[in-house]
């Protein structure tokens, strides 16, 4: 977990973002390394979903594919050839193995 600095008023806003990997089973728990200022400053924590904005969602995969169309935007994959590697992929991308998708090509 990753955290801006804890520094302001209690009426601060303070970014705090985890990444899914994080908070999904990994033996670390995610805590910003400052929270113990962030509590002292009363700060509060409020958590941000994808599903409360559904709505932007058509407009987004627009602007993403164009993103992608033109270089803008890129993702990053693991890729395994053969059908006989899809148990050790599907393994490894349960254990954390992969970078972005993981991907068997047949």
């Amino acid at each position: 977990m990753a955290s801006s600095r804890a520094g302001g008023s209690p009426s601060s806003r303070r970014q705090v973002a985890a990444t899914a990997a994080a908070l999904s089973g990994s033996s670390r728990k995610p805590v910003p390394a400052n929270l113990y200022e962030a509590v002292l400053k009363q700060f509060t924590l409020r958590g941000l979903l994808v599903v409360d904005h559904l709505d932007r969602l058509p407009d987004y995969a627009a602007r993403a594919a164009r993103w992608l169309a033109d270089g803008t935007l890129r993702t990053r994959e693991t890729v395994v050839t053969g059908i006989e590697h899809a148990p050790e992929a599907f393994l490894g991308a349960r254990s954390g193995a992969n970078t972005g998708k993981m991907l068997v090509r047949l």
